[in-house]
């Protein structure tokens, strides 16, 4: 005789944990959902609170590796790769760039590749794991390239990947990007310091060859260490 009480009461249960529910989501995603919505002001919102806004480059649609490189997928499982904006900073424009031949088996978060830069080599990680189809002529060519357009005709090489879903898993995506790249700014600013204000542009931006602006003795070590080679 009291089943439709009993189910009144569990309906109205219903209605209040939903109630509750509703802004529980709307605290975690950002009011109104525009953290999930509008995911770029999410990655300005982020470099801005750090007092370090535009130091560093995220391109859209890029996937990132922790060693600073990037990858993006294209047709038939080939990834093209390069370095990131953090990477060309610290080292500068390069005055050679050695890349693996075509044919050579490269292993995600292996050493890949290296850039030649004030007397100095520099190796960096590849993000994916395959083998290398296509090396950039232009590159070879120009090495600056690397340097003044790291993510457009400064790329290095084309990856045919052995497992591409699982490639993409290990790296970090442009949406996440901004809290990792705030971190390496902070790990930089904290090495850099007291003589960050010598490897600074006048609007506070890094320049470029920064590591080379510090003491030539700690040079290796300062890029092995931020570029996770060490």
């Amino acid at each position: 005789m009291d089943f439709l009480p009993t189910k009144g009461i569990e309906y109205l249960l219903v209605l209040g944990y939903l109630a509750l529910l509703i802004p529980f989501w709307a605290i975690l995603w950002g009011r109104d959902g525009r953290e999930a919505a509008a995911p770029v002001p999410a990655v300005r919102r982020a470099a801005a609170a750090s007092g370090l806004r535009g130091w560093f480059q995220i391109p859209e649609g890029l996937y990132y590796h922790p060693g600073h490189t990037w990858a993006i997928p294209e047709d038939g499982g080939v990834f093209r790769v390069g370095l990131d904006d953090f990477a060309r900073k610290l080292v500068g424009p390069p005055d050679a760039v050695r890349l693996p031949e075509p044919g050579t088996t490269l292993e995600q978060g292996e050493r890949a590749w290296s850039l030649d830069a004030g007397g100095r080599s520099v190796a960096l990680l590849s993000p994916v794991q395959g083998r290398v189809i296509e090396v950039n002529p232009e590159v070879l060519g120009d090495p600056a390239l690397v340097s003044d357009d790291p993510y457009g005709r400064g790329w290095l090489l084309k990856v045919k990947a052995a497992r591409p879903h699982t490639t993409l898993r290990n790296l970090l995506p442009w949406r996440s990007a901004a809290a990792w790249m705030e971190d390496a700014a902070h790990a930089l600013s904290a090495r850099l310091s007291p003589e960050l204000g010598t490897v600074l542009q006048d609007g506070g931006v890094p320049v470029a060859g920064l590591a080379r602006e510090i003491d030539p003795e700690r040079w290796d070590r300062f890029a092995a260490e931020l570029l996770l080679t060490g």
